[in-house]
């Protein structure tokens, strides 16, 4: 099966998608109607615009280096996990996603890098813990969320992954432990994103990674934008060689392009054999 990821609500019906994910919140912050022909998707712990209007919602490391785009790491500005308000005002967005169309999907879900986060708040929660080692703590964080927005979603649950497939570096990265959430989670995202995919044998060899970590089923979702119709076409097939389902991401229009490409060359190649009933009793 293929997908689309579009911020843009005409493309989700278009036929060639047997599936369409809509951002109805994204990383910039910005919000938009759910629909109710889409998964709706939810960036969650990444919000520029929450954390440039509230920097104390910003994580901080043991330097008080705060995780925002400003960092030569970060593409985007993180809010801390833990931060009460900012998860009650997530979840509520959650469930109303779920109340207009059953299926979500979770975009950004973790802490932003394995030094994050140590605000007097999670120093505080996490020596008040049962946990001893700061990684299983953070873990326990994140599984307590998608628990709570398990509860919310009455379809499916999704959920998009760093795209590390080695093992424990996920988990230790950003507290999201893949085999921890198998019960919550109905299908993983990965994105693994390229601008040109020239070259595939890296998507494969993530791709089987992938495969040999995680039991729940995954999807890997490939960025379509200014990519050459037949160089996303081939990291497409490599894609589906080895996940559930191929997405593209951003740009519907060459993502349909491809598909199309697809079933030109399936035409090209097809044979037919002639018709039994039709052969004389000679042939």
């Amino acid at each position: 099966m293929y997908g689309v990821v579009t911020r843009n609500a005409p493309e989700l019906e278009w036929s060639e998608f047997d599936r369409a994910f809509f951002e109805a919140k994204d990383v910039s912050g910005r919000a938009a109607d759910p629909e109710s022909e889409a998964v709706n998707m939810v960036s969650c712990f990444a919000d520029n615009a929450a954390a440039r209007g509230n920097p104390d919602l910003v994580p901080v490391d043991d330097e008080g280096n705060r995780a925002t785009r400003e960092q030569p790491y970060f593409d985007w500005s993180y809010v801390c996990p833990t931060n009460p308000d900012y998860r009650e005002g997530l979840l509520e967005t959650i469930a109303d996603c779920a109340a207009v169309s059953p299926d979500v999907r979770l975009d950004d879900v973790g802490f932003p890098r394995q030094e994050y986060c140590r605000c007097d708040r999670c120093e505080r929660l996490f020596a008040e813990s049962e946990y001893e080692n700061r990684f299983d703590w953070r873990a326990s964080v994140i599984e307590a969320f998608v628990a709570e927005a398990r509860e919310r979603v009455p379809g499916r649950l999704y959920l998009t992954l760093y795209p590390d497939p080695y093992p424990g570096h996920v988990r230790e990265r950003t507290g999201v432990d893949p085999q921890a959430l198998d019960e919550y989670v109905d299908e993983f995202v990965v994105p693994i994103y390229d601008m040109a995919y020239s070259t595939t044998y890296w998507l494969e060899i993530l791709a089987q990674g992938f495969v040999d970590e995680l039991v729940t089923p995954f999807s890997i979702e490939l960025y379509a934008v200014n990519v050459d119709p037949d160089d996303l076409g081939k990291a497409a097939e490599v894609a589906g060689a080895y996940a559930k389902d191929v997405l593209f991401g951003y740009d519907a229009s060459n993502a349909r392009a491809t598909l199309r490409r697809f079933e030109a060359d399936a035409r090209e190649g097809k044979r037919f054999e002639p018709d039994q009933e039709t052969l004389s009793d000679d042939e």
